[in-house]
């Protein structure tokens, strides 16, 4: 009874025991497994941030290339305010009230906003003067909403920002004796939600919760307007506790490249160039410095090794209302052409000199003696450009990155139409080799404030022109421990650049970079952060990521998103480039094989592009190997095409005008007074001759003809810019395929989840 029942159980007992025994393993194997599993994750882990880093590389490099091209059209806007009567007749007022103002900002235009009245209709906020903290919330209310504004209120408000700044001085001195502790937040670029989240997290500004915001308040972003005005609102209400220092994007001419101009243009069509010329004096008009308890420093850009605080305490900072323009009173004052001449004539006898740092006895010798190394300038002419392609047109180049190489083309012949001796900037072409005379005063102001907007810190000892971003100097540990100790600070503040975790420290700690708008360059690709100091000025870090996508997102895929988007930017950049590129690797390719060796692709692209990236890493993503390894340069261009053939167009002239989309946009939107979208056939050939003769492009005007007829698609004689653009917009041809890969996955997915 139960003896068989009892038997059988036993015997499964110990099969079972018998069988636990051979699964598990011992403790040795098992310990070997955890390792192996270890060190894939590492590997993998070490892949992930090996593709963060370079897609953060490319981010970063083209940004400041685009930066650099900004300078460029900086110097055609000077060429065109000059020459523009030469073509059209009607003289440079189409664009000097945009690019050269002449109205001082000390005069008040109080008529723009009272002769204006807000209609019933009208169902923005409503907000009256002085403001209240029920009109700073009823702004926060609206621009949640997705609400804009009224023109008149806007102008009022700028009106009576511009009348507080008037009597303020270029640096602000604070105490934290009065606030336990204050707020300093950096670039925002037009992140209303950013801004949004910092009030939310830490309190709106008011006499118990400070704030310091370290310019950039504009541009890129899609709220620019939204945010400058809260911060304005802000300072209106608590102009003892609301502080704004200016950046270099508080720049108009800046601001034609990056999106504000256009943002204002498209949200206020009647009153916006009223309200843009406001903007202008108000952010001429701008603190460049703030100083805390007299110890610690806070600047937009950063310094140089002739940075003067009491200088800059004394300098009228309304007239540089763009510090992208040279005073032009210092260019009529030299013989610019006879300066160029004669260093090119030094230049083709000597040999180049070595690249040294610039050391801090060389800062103290007279500006005879020495040259101005930490403007907004370029690096040697003698080592950017060879003695037999050194030419005029050259010095529309203001700010190459680095020394091309013998595969850099060289540029077309100048126009011979045109006068050169406008672009022969000495400081932007660094003529060292000529003795300038001492700057004159409105000179040395301008290139403080320069330097102050401008500069980047670096690990190497010294200051060096910032041949990288293109304007003010890269700064080094002993540049800042110098000023410090001058001026018995302990610490420099400043924002300008985005770092990924929203702050950085550098210079053993004496240098802090604050950046606020996260996911900069793509969703999930950066921190955001700002700054609090207390009484005892110990700055605590405080983190946020803004973005409705990103928390649902892995690390994985928020990485994936960001390298796609990087590459597509840089793979625009291959195509708008891509005769100069085919040109170069030719000339490798002796044999006409169609491919060359890894290294001489690299050597082609950096020569070419100038980029600093690492391009073997990213050789899988631009180019295909062939089977002994060597590189098909033609697959670098596979995946890209125009947005709209266009035969009837000459190739090299397509070509330049895709590499150059982005300024003619800018000019074109300058010519289109009305924003009717439309621009006359004559204009847009005036337009590009300019430009043609700027850049030093040698296309004659049959092709011009040619390209204006092409985009004429109606045949009215006006070309429609909207699909002009079009026309010059680089497609991928691989996105659709992408795409359509991802929706069949998702579905696969889904089914299977179903399933």
């Amino acid at each position: 009874m139960g003896c068989g029942t009892s038997v059988a159980t036993e015997t499964q007992v110990k099969r079972l025991e018998t069988d636990e025994a051979v699964r598990s393993p011992s403790p040795a194997l098992t310990m070997k497994a955890a390792v192996l599993i270890q060190r894939w994750y590492r590997r993998y882990m070490a892949r992930l941030e090996m593709r963060r880093r370079y897609t953060w590389n490319i981010f970063q490099s083209i940004e400041y290339a685009g930066e650099q091209e900004q300078l460029q059209l900086s110097s055609f806007f000077t060429y065109m305010l000059d020459n523009f009567t030469q073509l059209n007749g009607n003289g440079p007022d189409l664009i000097s009230q945009l690019l050269d103002p002449v109205v001082d900002p000390w005069l008040d235009r109080e008529t723009c906003y009272k002769l204006i009245s807000v209609p019933e209709s009208y169902t923005g906020p409503r907000i009256s003067f002085p403001l209240t903290v029920s009109d700073t919330a009823a702004l926060l209310s609206a621009f949640k909403e997705q609400q804009i504004l009224h023109a008149k209120y806007v102008l009022q408000l700028l009106n009576e920002t511009k009348k507080l700044l008037k009597q303020m001085p270029n640096i602000v001195h604070l105490s934290t004796s009065y606030t336990k502790e204050i707020t300093i937040c950096g670039d925002l670029h037009g992140r209303l939600d950013d801004l949004l989240l910092i009030f939310y997290k830490n309190g709106l500004p008011s006499a118990e919760t400070p704030y310091l915001f370290n310019g950039d308040f504009v541009d890129r972003g899609k709220k620019s307007v939204e945010v400058v005005t809260l911060l304005f609102a802000y300072l209106l209400l608590y102009p003892d506790h609301m502080h704004l220092n200016r950046g270099n994007h508080e720049d108009h001419i800046m601001n034609l490249r990056y999106g504000f101009t256009k943002e204002v243009m498209l949200k206020y069509k009647t009153y916006g160039h009223e309200i843009l010329q406001l903007f202008q004096d108000v952010f001429s008009l701008l603190p460049i410095a703030t100083v805390i308890d007299g110890k610690i420093l806070i600047v937009h850009g950063g310094i140089s090794d002739q940075t003067d605080l009491e200088f800059l305490s004394s300098v009228e900072r309304y007239k540089v209302k763009s510090a992208l323009r040279f005073p032009r009173c210092s260019l009529e004052q030299l013989d610019i052409g006879r300066s160029y001449r004669l260093a090119k004539r030094m230049r083709s006898t000597d040999s180049p000199r070595s690249g040294s740092s610039h050391s801090y006895s060389e800062s103290q010798r007279s500006p005879r003696q020495r040259k101005r190394r930490c403007g907004l300038s370029s690096q040697d002419s003698a080592a950017s450009t060879s003695s037999s392609s050194s030419s005029l047109s050259s010095s529309s180049s203001l700010c190459s990155p680095r020394t091309p190489s013998s595969l850099s083309p060289r540029p077309c012949p100048p126009s011979p139409r045109m006068p050169h001796n406008v672009l022969q900037v000495p400081f932007l072409d660094s003529l060292s080799s000529v003795p300038l005379p001492s700057p004159p005063q409105h000179e040395q102001e301008w290139k403080q404030i320069v330097d102050i907007l401008w500069s980047d810190p670096k690990t190497q000892e010294g200051c060096s022109p910032n041949a990288f971003r293109g304007g003010g100097c890269y700064f080094g540990p002993d540049v800042t421990k110098r000023l410090l100790l001058q001026h018995g600070l302990q610490l420099l503040i400043r924002s300008h650049e985005c770092k990924q975790e929203g702050y950085e420290l550098c210079h053993d700690g004496q240098v802090i970079t604050i950046f606020s708008a996260s996911n900069y360059y793509e969703d999930g690709s950066n921190r955001g952060a700002y700054i609090k100091l207390g009484r005892e000025l110990v700055p605590r870090f405080y983190q946020y990521q803004v973005s409705r996508t990103t928390r649902k997102l892995t690390l994985t895929q928020r990485v994936q998103a960001a390298e796609g988007s990087a590459l597509r930017a840089l793979k625009e950049k291959l195509f708008a480039h891509r005769s100069e590129l085919m040109t170069g690797f030719q000339q490798f390719d002796q044999n006409d094989a169609g491919s060359i060796t890894v290294s001489e692709w690299a050597q082609v692209l950096e020569a070419i592009l100038r980029l600093d990236l690492p391009w073997r890493t990213l050789r899988p993503h631009l180019a295909r190997l062939t089977p002994d390894g060597s590189i098909e340069y033609q697959s670098c261009f596979e995946d890209m095409g125009p947005g709209v053939p266009l035969p009837q167009v000459a190739p090299n002239l397509a070509e330049t005008v895709f590499r150059y989309r982005t300024d003619i946009e800018i000019i074109f939107n300058i010519i289109d007074k009305d924003h009717s979208g439309l621009i006359s056939t004559e204009e847009f050939r005036h337009t590009w001759r300019l430009f043609s003769a700027h850049l030093g492009i040698d296309i004659d005007d049959t092709a011009i003809d040619d390209l204006a007829r092409s985009i004429d698609f109606n045949k009215d004689g006006s070309i429609d810019f909207t699909e002009f653009l079009e026309a010059f917009r680089v497609v991928h041809k691989l996105d659709f395929k992408e795409q359509l890969g991802e929706k069949v996955d998702e579905v696969k997915y889904s089914g299977g989840k179903h399933l």
